[in-house]
């Protein structure tokens, strides 16, 4: 991954909107899952939209490790937390954020596949072209490849683009130029000042 990429702030508007869509697929293919594994954390709150509008009430998770925060890429994407229930035998729809490299969907699915459930189908907010495995369904596919900000990591990964700075931008406004330059985003000021809040460095 170069320094500077492009960036794309998601809000809580176009997360349900494609969180609709993704169940409208999926209800038009006639999958009906038994169970809804979460892969955490980016898979959380999809999985528990789709819940609601598939009304499911069977939902758990398990956690594969792979960015941390700013989008830096540890070596290989591993399993962190197993499942925690049965699914012998049952129809499972995995569901995560987004799919971009497919290395976490390498990871959970031959892992799923070995508790012996009688069907696996995979799901996702946003499937970049990037990856190497395409999920079952899909909300949206992104062709032209960019980092994108999820509103339940915001401050996560924004801060952790200003951890990765030679020099730390000393308030708000000198962050968001900062970060409109290199990655292209532009952050609304009130969020940079809860990111300021949260790293403390805010000097206003």
């Amino acid at each position: 991954m170069t320094d500077e990429f492009h960036c794309e702030l998601i809000s809580w508007n176009q997360i349900y909107r494609l969180a609709r869509h993704l169940y409208q697929k999926i209800d038009k293919n006639g999958y009906k899952p038994d169970i809804i594994v979460a892969i955490a954390r980016g898979g959380y709150i999809p999985a528990r939209i789709l819940c609601d509008f598939m009304g499911i009430y069977n939902l758990t998770s398990i956690r594969i490790v792979h960015y941390v925060a700013g989008a830096k890429k540890q070596k290989q994407a591993r399993l962190d937390i197993p499942l925690c229930c049965d699914i012998l035998d049952k129809k499972v729809l995995v569901v995560d954020d987004v799919s971009d490299t497919g290395d976490t969907f390498d990871v959970a699915i031959p892992y799923l596949k070995s508790l012996e459930p009688a069907e696996i189908k995979t799901a996702v907010l946003n499937h970049k072209k990037t990856a190497s495995c395409q999920p079952d369904f899909y909300a949206e596919k992104v062709i032209k490849w960019r980092w994108l900000i999820y509103p339940w990591a915001v401050i996560e990964d924004i801060s952790g683009f200003i951890a990765q700075m030679d020099t730390p931008p000393v308030t708000p406004d000198d962050a968001i130029r900062r970060l409109k330059k290199k990655y292209h985003c532009q952050v609304p000021k009130k969020i940079m000042e809860d990111v300021f809040s949260f790293i403390g460095t805010d000097k206003n």
